[in-house]
């Protein structure tokens, strides 16, 4: 295999990464198989020139051309936004839900999936090991195998996503024994998975940690009841991803399961209804205890649409707060939202509430909002994140940002991640005033008229996605560099914020 098919292979795979497509969606532009994508980017395809043009044509970049292998932006920045925006469906939610939906022996139909980096690589790795996983539109048809075989599982997918450690807690009642790479995802630090593996070691899971993946068999879900009817799991950790996989774990577990210091935050939550849709009883939910009454098992044709996402209307809450900009935010979720916006109000914001009504999943409390362009005082307290119901730690960084136009210093206390607020100081490049305390702590002065400068993305979502809303309100033009780790999270970001008026085109390379 020569080194030089290699490399464009590999870039093939990135860009189209970045555009958020999935090797079954690429093919479907090239006109050919998914099995020849997978060898064009391992480079085990022969390349011709009318095959370079076609793949050059779907992915908008010129292959022979390409010296930079990451997708960068320009932003003209200081212009003021106006219209309206329609929150869409949840990342974190459409995580879970993709896992769970292994649980099912029937057909998932999952309404609402959102077409982004992180989902599209989790719809690799089901392919990967037998999943039959087809898009309509904006549904996703999810079909099981008769047998999973991880043997072949899509490594490269997998290690760019955390969440592939939710597949442990379905794939416990369908293997007896199998392997999962280490979860990927952002870089934050020692994000420990251990809460995981204690939980599920409680339904008869026997997990060893290798260099490269976990070694994972059991010993008989039935092992966590140990013949009692009724049993009590205490999560180590009141975490998402845990609280999800200790739910479907429980979800196929004959009796009475109480999951004690669950989160409760909106993607629990979704997960909470999927499961009731697909007959399991759920009590509690909302709350930090959960009573699961689990199934023998569970063969049901479902469907269930993915709730919004209240991370991404903050994105555009926070955008709109920067700009000094009045536009109307639909169908945000504000269950997960009130406390931000209290704390907002506080600082001097002023919204107004337009509307109200429920999801589609017929759960999920939904608002219009119109912001109106403000003048901020820091508040005299840290902001902190929490569990549900405190504010949500993937909305805290957008506070940071935020408090570069507040009047006064801002104490931003990021507990949660070691070094995530280390990202926070991205910021000083466009002209803000940060005082870095440790590794969780930063002071912020206010307010700073920012201005544009080369930045390259943070490798983590939240902090890279308050550089492209800082250089949204930055005097002249910015550039961003390499905005995979956006991509992962939000949808057609750029498209959407051009559409309110920002002026943001990706750079081709020459």
């Amino acid at each position: 295999m020569s080194s030089r098919l290699k490399h464009i292979g590999s870039l093939i795979r990135e860009l189209r990464e970045e555009r958020g497509f999935s090797q079954s969606e690429f093919a479907k532009k090239l006109k050919t198989t998914q099995s020849v994508v997978a060898r064009l980017e391992t480079g085990e395809q022969n390349l011709s020139t009318a095959t370079l043009s076609r793949i050059s044509a779907a992915l908008n970049r010129d292959i022979l051309q390409i010296s930079d292998r990451s997708l960068n932006i320009e932003i003209e920045g200081g212009r003021k936004l106006r219209g309206a925006v329609t929150t869409r469906a949840s990342k974190n939610g459409a995580m879970g839900l993709l896992c769970a939906s292994l649980l099912n022996r029937g057909i998932t139909r999952l309404r609402n999936m959102p077409r982004i980096e992180e989902v599209n690589r989790m719809i690799e790795v089901l392919e990967s090991i037998g999943v039959s996983a087809k898009r309509n539109g904006n549904d996703l048809e999810i079909r099981p195998p008769a047998r999973y075989n991880l043997a072949g599982i899509n490594l490269s997918s997998a290690e760019k996503t955390r969440s592939v450690i939710m597949l442990l807690g379905p794939l416990l009642h369908h293997l007896k024994s199998f392997k999962l790479p280490h979860p990927g995802g952002c870089r934050l630090g020692n994000r420990d998975v251990r809460p995981h593996l204690l939980t599920l070691e409680r339904f008869g899971a026997c997990i060893k940690t290798r260099s490269k993946d976990y070694l994972v068999t059991r010993k008989g879900l039935s092992f966590a009841h140990k013949g009692q009817s009724f049993v009590e799991i205490i999560l180590y950790e009141s975490g998402d991803t845990v609280t999800e996989n200790a739910l479907m774990a429980a979800a196929l577990t004959p009796g009475t399961t109480v999951i004690k210091y669950a989160s409760a935050n909106y993607q629990v939550q979704d997960v909470c209804f999927f499961l009731q849709e697909l007959g399991v009883d759920i009590q509690g939910i909302g709350t930090t205890t959960l009573v699961v009454r689990g199934l023998v098992e569970i063969n049901k044709d479902v469907s269930y649409a993915v709730s919004e996402d209240p991370i991404e209307a903050m994105f555009f809450i926070t955008a709109a707060v920067l700009t000094r900009s009045s536009i109307r935010i639909n169908r945000a979720p504000i269950d997960f939202l009130e406390l931000e916006l209290l704390k907002l109000e506080k600082m001097g914001w002023k919204y107004a509430v337009l509307k109200r009504y429920k999801a589609e999943n017929g759960r999920t409390n939904l608002i219009d909002l119109r912001t109106y362009p403000s003048r901020l005082s820091a508040l005299p307290e840290k902001i902190e994140a929490r569990p549900y119901p405190g504010l949500n730690i993937d909305n805290l960084p957008f506070f940071a940002a935020i408090a570069t136009q507040a009047k006064g210093t801002t104490l931003i206390h990021d507990w949660v991640y070691e070094g995530r607020a280390v990202h926070y100081k991205e910021l000083d490049k466009l002209r803000a005033e940060t005082l870095l305390a440790d590794p969780h702590r930063i002071y912020i002065t206010g307010p700073t008229k920012l201005k544009a400068a080369e930045v390259v993305c943070p490798p983590a979502l939240r902090p890279a996605a308050i550089i492209l809303i800082a250089m949204l309100a930055a005097e002249g033009v910015s550039i961003l560099r390499n905005i995979y780790s956006i991509n992962r999270g939000y949808e057609g970001i750029i498209e959407r914020l051009n559409a309110l008026g920002a002026r943001i085109k990706i750079l081709r390379s020459l």
